[in-house]
């Protein structure tokens, strides 16, 4: 496999992210493992260890926010490896969370990694965070 599935991929990851701020989790459940080893440090601080236990939390987090919302990425750096790949760089979107009126703008510093398993890439681990305030 070439460095050009992985583009294609990261199409899909793209698209997963802009569903995931309107509050569908399909998307990236789709390239998620479904066993074994995946992180998720999460923007509030606190992680989550193994697959199951981080699909879980994406779900919870996701069901926070209602249709409206817009993202993209800000890619710094991407890169693929053999069977592993990453992109570093910032998640930028304007979400709606459910129960406020008021659109919330948020950027987020990212780092995911993905691995190759049994033919497809999945999102191993993402690290966001915050970053300093202005």
């Amino acid at each position: 496999m070439s460095d050009t599935d992985f583009e294609a991929f990261f199409t899909q990851r793209e698209a997963a992210g802009e569903a995931y701020v309107n509050g569908n989790f399909s998307s990236l459940d789709a390239i998620l493992p479904t066993h074994g080893d995946a992180s998720f440090h999460s923007p509030r601080g606190d992680s989550v260890t193994g697959a199951e236990a981080v699909a879980t939390r994406y779900r919870t987090d996701a069901s926070s926010f209602a249709p409206g919302g817009k993202g993209r990425f800000e890619i710094l750096q991407k890169g693929v490896s053999g069977d592993l790949a990453f992109w570093s760089g910032f998640q930028v979107a304007t979400v709606k969370l459910k129960g406020r009126d008021e659109l919330v703008e948020m950027r987020i510093r990212v780092t995911e990694a993905f691995r190759r398993i049994n033919g497809e890439w999945k999102l191993i681990h993402r690290h966001a965070d915050m970053g300093a305030k202005p």
